[in-house]
């Protein structure tokens, strides 16, 4: 499990999404390809395997699909990402 998650994670688009996602909210893929300046299917390969990997869920939305982190993650999991989160959020720091 744990290196699905890291494989997931090691994308820097993928990265960056859950960063977004980080915030508790909903966001449908429009969002994210607006923020993160990446096509439509392209997004929707990352969200794919992000889903996955378990790290989200989606809903939709009529024609849009809403994503979010997984609520349920497992402690552990969750802990994971948590810290994966810190250190880029550290190391974009210290590049500054």
């Amino acid at each position: 499990m744990i290196l699905t998650i890291l494989s997931a994670l090691a994308e820097p688009s993928r990265l960056a999404a859950i960063r977004l996602l980080a915030d508790g909210d909903e966001h449908c893929v429009c969002e994210l390809m607006r923020a993160l300046n990446v096509t439509q299917s392209r997004m929707s390969r990352h969200m794919g395997v992000l889903k996955q990997a378990g790290l989200v869920v989606d809903r939709r939305d009529a024609q849009w699909v809403r994503y979010r982190i997984n609520p349920e993650l497992p402690p552990k999991t969750a802990a994971v990402v948590t810290a994966i989160l810190a250190a880029d959020t550290l190391s974009e720091r210290a590049a500054a």
